[in-house]
């Protein structure tokens, strides 16, 4: 079995006013921005440059590398497709700003629906503790930024 590595990216999709979220064909309800892990010998930004595009059809052009790192424990359903000693993930997290809210074109094996939602909304809907952080630091939210025990 080929295991991922334990190294991924975010990146968060934004206008002004809304933030793109795409809910994964599994498991059901869970929503997220782009999310992806690293190839063999890929740099960070050419796997958030690659998963843009396979997961959304947008071009990577303007999209920037926020500088913040986040460390998390790899927990299921998702253990099962890294090596057993892989206990958890670093992720990098970018941002790409569109002038104006687009259809993304989903990958259908990854996603089954899109919103673009406001940032309060888009922070209530998705599941990871990073992506709410993203949208919090991206959009300077009044909440406190959260951390998932």
């Amino acid at each position: 079995m080929v295991y991922k590595i334990p190294k991924s990216v975010l990146v968060l999709i934004h206008t002004d006013r809304q933030v793109l979220l795409l809910e994964r064909v599994r498991p059901a309800g869970f929503w997220q921005s782009v999310t992806g892990s690293l190839e063999p010998g890929e740099d960070w930004a050419a796997a958030a440059a690659r998963e843009l595009m396979e997961e959304t059809g947008f071009c990577p052009r303007g999209m920037q590398d926020t500088g913040v790192r986040n460390c998390f424990p790899i927990v299921p359903p998702w253990s099962e497709r890294y090596a057993p000693a892989d206990r958890f993930n670093e992720e990098r997290i970018f941002t790409l700003r569109l002038p104006r809210e687009e259809p993304p074109t989903l990958c259908a094996q990854e996603h089954r629906a899109y919103a673009w939602l406001t940032p309060e909304e888009a922070c209530k809907r998705c599941a990871s503790w990073t992506n709410r952080n993203a949208i919090v630091t991206r959009f300077q939210l009044l909440d406190a930024r959260v951390k998932d025990s």
